[in-house]
């Protein structure tokens, strides 16, 4: 498809310009390579001096790259994880040698590093350390003019690594230093491998700093750099040939990186190399050393947990964004709801200790876990994409947790196996992330969260992101494998049917604080939300008890069957079921009758679903046969008329 694009041409006010910048840049180039005597390229290129300058210029940059990545790595890391006031300031730090002019750069580590510098006479005194005019201060002068390359290329690749990743390994018992080594610097590999090979080349090739601040002592601080400079004076043409291979080197460092690491995520490169296993597909050939019948196990008959269960209650008082006390006994599971910015997110992510916007003092069973770290917790979070390592295999995946906990490698992977096995996708155990589908990679997770042995389960949508058939299949595996958990789940979803089929209990928050928590039934007959009431694909009108019905906030009145208490606040509920639809206005019983217009039809199963705007109520759910919207012929912007009677209308006291 896209070899068909049609090509747009460049204006030439633009492309001219354009052109004569690529010329500008290539010219002294093309100079080099005119004025290399190629005849005489081996015998400038192995002459006594140059390659003494060569192996101190290899010996300087690579002592320059180590030193780069000792120091700029974690720089590069508190740049792009932690706030803190000056960081703008530092960053600036960090930029100031790229711009700064390299003889300036020398002067100024003399002044700081020299022997009448700030530091040099003390490191002269307490450690015998002199800088100038050494090797040693050839690596720093380097170090100082390449450092920013790898921190800036690092601190990008951070940035653009969501900290799902990193927080989902905290949760599951890795420590802050086991989750930089073995999730974040494996995940920004490619911008890590990029940074140092610039790191290595710009500090091959530095002059001015070095010059300046080391001096030109051959053998001791004379660089393949400063080799050029003294060959320029007496022998031009050698000087031409050291520079075209300096030239080289670092073209092929360019080459190198060009679209082979730098922008190119872990998980792209897997997905490239092998495609997703579709859910249909048949399992495929048990892993070496496990019996054929351990892949095909049938999740209808799942075995006992792999380890030790325990029982472990929940309580949690949350202050901040969210103000509400939460309980639970060991089994339950709980559905939180409620509409965007109602605060579910943060109230799982203060559970877990990860948000400054909310606290929870949490006791789960005995321990009071609340001043823990959340690698300490024993609480696992499953975020709404599942945050799987890209760069682990499913099983390794699983078996993280366990090993966080210090579980010796084969029996982490053998556990991890058998929670694979049980939620059935054993079989997948040896595939990346990225080579799975939708509902196996939350299957994934999800049992790289429960071997993790928690205490507390905390769920993110975690069907939000599959098709209808693979979220009612991973929905009937997970309500299998919750039906034994310990601890108490927490699962944070929109959809009504996993709130009813999955949840003991439904918790529906608005601005942070608790409006209902109710068994899924009683949340369904009396919502106490309109959000929760049309989640539940209901018609929700708030208003205001009077003498003959209730007042309706956005106009209009309603006659009810019910009587609450003059002025008392209430929401109207009716089932679209419950609403009549008639092309001329009825006669008879109904006491609440509208005319409207039809704008929009939809179907829900064997049925329909017709929205019918009204000036004389608010808009109105009804639900109809095909035949029965045949009949009245409805279509887009039809005139209609509506009608509930009394009886079908549930009041709710807010």
């Amino acid at each position: 498809m896209s070899r068909l694009r049609t090509r747009t041409r460049p204006p030439l006010t633009l492309a001219i310009p354009a052109l004569l910048a690529v010329a500008f840049l290539l010219m002294p180039l093309i100079g080099i390579l005119v004025r290399t005597q190629w005849g005489e390229l081996g015998t400038h290129l192995g002459s006594p001096g140059v390659v003494e300058a060569l192996k101190l210029s290899l010996l300087v940059s690579l002592w320059a790259l180590g030193l780069s990545l000792l120091l700029g790595v974690p720089l590069a890391w508190l740049l792009a994880r932690v706030p803190f006031k000056g960081k703008a300031l530092v960053r600036s730090l960090v930029l100031l040698p790229m711009v700064l002019p390299p003889t300036v750069g020398g002067v100024a580590l003399l002044l700081g590093f020299g022997r009448r510098g700030l530091l040099g006479p003390w490191l002269e005194d307490a450690f015998g350390i002199t800088l100038p005019f050494h090797t040693s201060g050839a690596v720093v002068a380097a170090t100082f003019v390449a450092m920013p390359f790898l921190v800036i290329s690092l601190e990008g690749a951070l940035g653009g690594l969501k900290q799902s990743y990193e927080e989902t390994a905290a949760s599951l018992g890795a420590s802050p230093v086991r989750v930089f080594f073995t999730v974040t610097l494996p995940m920004v590999a490619p911008g890590l491998i990029a940074g140092a090979a610039l790191t290595w080349a710009r500090a091959l090739g530095e002059f001015g700093a070095t010059i300046t601040f080391a001096g030109n002592l051959p053998g001791t601080t004379q660089t393949l750099p400063l080799q050029v400079y003294l060959l320029l004076q007496d022998q031009p043409e050698a000087a031409t040939s050291v520079s075209l291979l300096l030239l080289t080197i670092a073209m092929a460092v360019l080459i190198a990186l060009r679209g082979r690491w730098t922008g190119t995520p872990v998980a792209a490169r897997e997905a490239a190399a092998t495609p997703p296993v579709p859910d249909e597909a048949p399992a495929a050939a048990p892993a070496a050393g496990r019996a054929p019948e351990t892949a095909a196990r049938p999740e209808s008959a799942p075995e006992p947990a792999p380890h030790e269960t325990g029982h472990w209650p929940l309580h949690a008082t949350v202050t901040g964004f969210n103000q509400l006390t939460l309980a639970a006994e060991p089994g339950t599971t709980i559905a939180v709801v409620g509409e965007n910015g109602a605060g579910k997110t943060t109230l799982l992510r203060a559970l877990l200790g990860l948000t400054p916007r909310a606290h929870a003092d949490l006791r789960l069973g005995d321990a009071d876990v609340t001043a823990l770290p959340p690698h300490k917790r024993q609480v696992a979070w499953v975020p709404q994409d599942g945050a799987l390592f890209p760069h682990l295999s499913a099983l390794a995946n699983t078996a993280y947790g366990l090993r966080a906990h210090g579980v010796p490698r084969a029996d982490a992977r053998r556990e991890a196996q058998a929670w694979l096995d049980r939620l059935g996708v054993g079989h997948l155990a040896q595939r990346k992330p990225a080579q799975l589908s939708g509902g196996q990679a939350q299957r994934v997770a999800l049992a790289r969260a429960l071997a993790a042995r928690p205490r507390l389960l905390l769920l993110d949508e975690p069907l939000a992101a599959l098709d209808q058939t693979t979220r009612a299949r991973v929905r009937h595996t997970l309500r299998t494998h919750l039906a034994g958990f310990g601890g108490v789940c927490l699962i944070v979803t929109h959809d009504p049917v996993e709130a009813v089929s999955l949840a003991d209990r439904v918790l529906v928050l608005a601005e942070g604080r608790t409006l209902q928590d109710a068994p899924p039934a009683e949340v369904a007959r009396h919502p106490r939300s309109p959000w929760v009431a049309r989640m539940l694909g209901r018609n929700a009108w708030p208003g205001i008890a009077s003498a003959d019905g209730l007042a309706l906030a956005e106009g209009g009145r309603l006659v009810v069957a019910e009587a609450l208490p003059e002025g008392a606040q209430a929401l109207a509920i009716i089932a679209p079921e419950a609403v009549s639809v008639h092309r001329d206005r009825p006669a008879g019983s109904p006491r609440n009758v509208w005319p409207g217009t039809v704008r929009e039809i939809t179907a829900v199963g064997s049925r329909l679903r017709v929205l019918i705007a009204s000036a004389d109520a608010p808009d109105l759910v009804a639900e109809i046969t095909p035949e029965a919207a045949s009949e009245l012929g409805l279509a887009d912007g039809a005139e209609v008329w509506t009608s509930v009677k009394a009886t079908e209308i549930t009041l709710v006291r807010l």
